[in-house]
């Protein structure tokens, strides 16, 4: 009899188990009338079992025309999973011609079938599904991972809120000290969420801070603060220490609409971001607006970046010019550049390193970097320059920069540039390793260059005055 009882709790448990890598969440009917895009149809499926409808979201992109914004709708939806799950995304404007699933390093194989694309998916990842090359009514799919320690609703240190549209009195839900805020899955918050002098934070789940919210998530003069899985219009981390912003998903629209922006804080983590944004994707500055001081230990890694309008990487702009910040030890690992656009040369290039304010970066590195290719803009930029629109003073310099294996792969880049100011305001110290650009590997003993050429010219990037010790080799 305990053999049999045995079994069967074995048995329960793994149909338990097997249930559970697949979650999909069913929107409330608040969500359905308010909510919904019908450019596609979205479901999924593990191998050989039924399909699950998933609910597209509409979600507000930037599109620049010439000079001007132009709002357009684009679409959102959402899945957990382990292990593997087939996906079906059906156009429902009509038959597909072309399409492709970015990021392509990802190199994920489809299937079309009238106007019905099918692929495959082995793990968790942040997806732009695109169809007929149209980039601003695509699909941004999001495939995470199954929850886990999923909070207690009734636990007095937990917020909770369920599915549905939930609205926030003053659209402000400040969240205390040793607190865990909860937004399940299928639940929308119209407000911003602030976390402001408190430490000992968690914010998580599989909800959404509606996007109309400008700087949906707020993070100011905080400690130990933790943000996981939910998406927003923006995420602020102002003077702050022990940040960590993990899966989160941000899409803004609007004018200056950057996506995670760092200002006087240490000891910040971005892990498995996705960042589409209408103007800077992120930042590091020093001080700016309410918050002060430097910047250090900033990593952000295996992320996916999108900058409608502005730059992917933008480092330095902003300062302290009466008593100068120090910008040290940031990293930026495993990422994907998917687009760049932006007309205005003083605010071009992908990996920006723009010092202003009396600013100085150092010890920098950008690692395992993938750059498609973008629409207008540069691959690189470092400059220490004095920008008298946002800026009171040059910027000090730039120190100790690597770039190691970075590659880009397209047609569109403007000339790359790497300028100082004056010789007390240089540029030093600055190693590429393994820089690919359209399958050419750039290194100063490279076969090919002739010896009256700066390597610089083989990767198209002017280096102008006050620059020095720059290398460029292949491991």
């Amino acid at each position: 009899m305990k053999k049999i009882i045995a079994i069967t709790f074995v048995l329960v448990l793994s149909l338990k188990m097997s249930a559970q890598d697949l979650v999909v969440y069913n929107p409330s009917q608040d969500i359905i009338n308010t909510m919904h895009n019908k450019d596609f149809s979205v479901k999924v499926r593990k191998p050989g079992g039924d399909w699950k409808e998933l609910f597209e979201y509409n979600v507000k992109v930037d599109q620049i025309i010439g000079t001007g914004h132009s709002v357009q709708n684009a679409s959102m939806a959402s899945f957990d999973f382990s292990g593997t799950v087939e996906v079906a995304v059906t156009s429902n404007k009509g038959n597909i011609n072309t399409a492709r699933v970015r990021p392509l390093s990802k190199e994920i194989k489809i299937q079309i079938n009238k106007n019905t694309l099918y692929f495959t998916l082995t793990n968790p990842a942040n997806l732009s599904v695109e169809i007929n090359d149209d980039i601003f009514h695509n699909l941004h799919l999001f495939a995470n991972p199954i929850e886990k320690n999923l909070p207690n609703p009734k636990d007095k240190n937990v917020i909770y809120f369920g599915p549905g549209i939930h609205e926030i009195p003053n659209q402000i839900l400040k969240v205390p000290s040793n607190k865990t805020l909860y937004l399940a899955g299928g639940a929308v918050v119209k407000g911003q969420i602030l976390i402001d002098n408190v430490q000992n934070v968690k914010v998580c789940g599989r909800g959404i801070v509606d996007q109309e919210v400008r700087l949906g998530i707020k993070i100011a003069f905080s400690k130990n603060i933790t943000v996981q899985d939910i998406f927003a219009s923006q995420c602020l981390t102002g003077e702050s220490d022990q940040v960590t912003i993990q899966n989160v998903k941000t899409i803004s629209f609007f004018g200056w609409g950057d996506g995670m922006n760092v200002m006087a804080a240490n000891n910040v983590l971005f892990d498995g971001v996705f960042i589409r944004s209408s103007d800077d994707c992120t930042t590091v500055y020093g001080t700016r607006k309410e918050f002060k001081g430097g910047a250090k230990n900033i990593t952000m890694k295996n992320a996916t970046l999108w900058a409608d309008v502005g730059h992917p990487i933008l480092i330095g702009t902003h300062g302290n010019s009466e008593k100068p910040d120090v910008l040290e030890n940031l990293k930026y690992q495993n990422i994907d550049i998917l687009d760049h656009k932006e007309k205005q040369l003083d605010y071009q290039g992908c990996l920006s390193i723009n010092v202003g304010d009396n600013n100085l970066a150092k010890n920098v590195l950008f690692e395992n970097i993938r750059v498609e290719d973008f629409r207008e803009g540069q691959l690189l930029n470092l400059r220490v320059f004095y920008n008298a629109k946002y800026c009171t003073a040059p910027g000090l310099g730039i120190e100790n920069v690597v770039f190691r294996n970075i590659e880009y792969k397209g047609k569109n880049a403007n000339t790359s540039i790497i300028a100082g100011y004056n010789e007390n305001r240089k540029i030093k110290s600055i190693s590429f390793e393994n820089l690919k650009i359209n399958g050419l590997l750039i290194s100063d003993d490279m076969i090919g260059k002739p010896k009256w050429y700066k390597t610089s010219d083989m990767a198209n990037i002017f280096v102008g005055e006050h620059v020095e010790g720059i290398t460029f080799k292949m491991n």
